[in-house]
């Protein structure tokens, strides 16, 4: 499966995710220590990152799995087609897990959901028993577009049913759809098969999970030390080496089920709280309490929607990165260490006087550093 980074390109197969990327905060230094106080950075961020991926979206996740040659498929209607019966994808049913490693799928099988996976079935749909002509004997192969409303239309009610309403759309897991292949339409087979799976933003649906999705946490995280990759300022929400360029960093994972114990905290709530562990991870993170302005960085983070917290997702990363105009700048290196932004060494700003770096966008101006 090749990933796509504009939405020009023909669509990747299977669904893309509607996920946008963290939300900022800017930060400064007084007598020492460091304070994140800017929310309109992290919402002005969040708001370009999300629109623009939304934008790039809106072709990538109408599409369901689809190669000219197809999928191993069966009719579920009549007589299947010679040798492909039992297959993995003709056997599929709900709970079931898949894999492949050929990027036309050909080679999709089952496997223990115990084991590294790319796709959980959560329901078979043969399209037949549905009234009209439209997936009747002869009719045309449908088109990317109509894969996707057929997904939205069957596999987000198949997910809610499968997970008893604990799906949570800003998570981990997004909704999938594998479709017979075009040869085996022709052939007559008009099952669908629905699903969840991990996806990054480029669409790229090859990221391996391990376990059912009911049996985890869907909390959108990833493991200290991950770097994010990026795709015209924006990211990718696909984990890649540090050594290679990237929009943020994660410094650490705070479950904020262990601070609120009753129902969804809001936004202001989850800022405080974030604000302090953030702050308090990336003075050890970094290598030392004044290497965030040193380095001339911003830590931010998410926020997570009562939707979200109802259904178990209480989990948030603390990031570190650097704003831009257009929305991140692309880092190379890990913050642990000596980085580069935008391809040039940082450049501290001083300690006293009146000169102070632009303020990152949407932040409110940096107020000036008094002398020690």
């Amino acid at each position: 499966m090749s990933s796509h980074d504009v939405p020009s390109q023909e669509p990747a197969p299977g669904a893309a995710p509607r996920t946008g990327p963290g939300a900022a905060t800017s930060r400064r230094r007084t007598s020492g220590r460091i304070h994140l106080p800017a929310h309109k950075l992290r919402w002005g961020l969040l708001a370009i990152a999300i629109g623009a991926v939304v934008a790039a979206l809106v072709t990538l996740s109408i599409s369901g799995f689809r190669s000219k040659h197809g999928l191993e498929a069966h009719d579920p209607g009549g007589p299947p087609p010679p040798g492909r019966a039992n297959t993995a994808f003709g056997t599929a049913r709900s709970g079931d897990c898949l894999t492949w490693s050929n990027p036309k799928t050909v080679d999709l099988t089952k496997v223990n959901c115990a084991d590294k996976h790319l796709f959980e079935v959560t329901a078979d749909i043969d399209l037949s028993a549905y009234p009209g002509r439209e997936f009747g004997p002869g009719s045309r192969f449908p088109d990317t577009l109509r894969f996707g409303e057929l997904r939205d239309e069957h596999c987000a009610p198949a997910a809610a049913a499968y997970l008893g309403g604990r799906f949570d759309p800003r998570g981990r897991y997004v909704i999938g759809m594998i479709n017979p292949g075009e040869p085996g339409w022709r052939n007559g087979d008009r099952t669908i098969r629905c699903g969840l799976q991990l996806v990054s933003a480029t669409g790229n649906p090859t990221q391996q999970t391990v376990g059912r999705v009911r049996d985890s946490d869907q909390s959108r995280v990833f493991e200290p030390g991950t770097c994010i990759g990026i795709n015209q300022s924006l990211p990718t929400n696909e984990p890649v080496d540090c050594a290679k360029p990237h929009a943020y960093e994660v410094m650490s994972v705070v479950d904020l089920g262990a601070h609120f114990t009753g129902g969804p905290p809001g936004n202001d709530d989850q800022d405080k709280f974030m604000q302090d562990e953030c702050a308090r991870v990336a003075g050890d993170y970094l290598g030392g309490q004044d290497a965030l302005i040193n380095k001339t960085l911003t830590i931010f983070w998410d926020n997570l929607d009562a939707r979200s917290w109802l259904v178990g997702s209480h989990k948030l990363n603390c990031l570190v990165g650097k704003g831009s105009q257009q929305g991140f700048s692309t880092i190379t290196g890990s913050a642990k260490g000596d980085i580069m932004i935008d391809g040039q060494a940082p450049v501290p700003p001083p300690s006293s006087g009146r000169s102070t770096p632009a303020p990152l966008p949407g932040a409110a101006p940096a107020p000036v550093p008094q002398p020690r």
